[in-house]
């Protein structure tokens, strides 16, 4: 079992590679973590089927683009989580932060937060998310779950590389699966040689 103090560790070892102005959207989204049994778990959502999100039905984390209200990025992160899923991390425990990224198709920059909970909670989702699941942390990084696959997205076929986490989930890809597995990479759960995909 992975430690919670070694997720603090490996996140503070050293500073998070925070992008300068790009030119694309700023937006943040909060990885959440929690204390199930002997293990730690991790929580998606699966986005609502709308023509107008480019992320339409995929499995993400809760975020959203940066309002001029909010004070920084992480209150974006904060925002659209209480939003979204209805969850207040202000007493939530925030592990670090990851490198930020940019879109590979779409013109944003994402910013990830990582927040600690003491335990699963109860949610209340908003129009935007259809459902949400915890899974298991330590599975993310089972090489027999990383796959290459080919969707649609946008009107054209892509071969994508993701992450299956059940049969009836879709698959992770794009950015949070570039997320996900640069977390995996940071707190040494994963083979740096499956952290290949560049896909959104």
């Amino acid at each position: 079992m992975i430690e919670l103090q070694t997720i603090r560790q490996a996140l503070k070892v050293r500073e998070s590679i925070r992008l300068a102005e790009t030119g694309r959207s700023p937006a943040a989204v909060a990885l959440l973590l929690a204390e199930v049994g002997q293990g730690v778990e991790v929580l998606f959502i699966e986005r609502a089927a709308h023509p107008q999100d480019p992320w339409s039905g995929n499995l993400a984390f809760p975020g959203g683009r940066f309002d001029p209200g909010d004070a920084n990025l992480q209150m974006t992160a904060e925002r659209e989580t209480l939003e979204e899923i209805g969850l207040d991390l202000c007493g939530a425990e925030c592990l670090g932060q990851l490198d930020d990224i940019v879109g590979a198709y779409l013109p944003v920059k994402i910013s990830c937060y990582v927040y600690l909970l003491p335990a699963p909670v109860e949610l209340s989702l908003n129009h935007e998310v259809t459902r949400t699941t915890w899974f298991p942390l330590r599975e993310l990084g089972n090489p027999s779950r990383h796959t290459q696959e080919k969707l649609f997205w946008h009107g054209q076929e892509r071969q994508v590389h993701g992450i299956q986490l059940d049969d009836d989930l879709p698959l992770l890809w794009g950015i949070t699966y570039r997320l996900v597995t640069q977390f995996l990479d940071r707190v040494q759960l994963i083979d740096p040689e499956l952290c290949r995909g560049k896909d959104d």
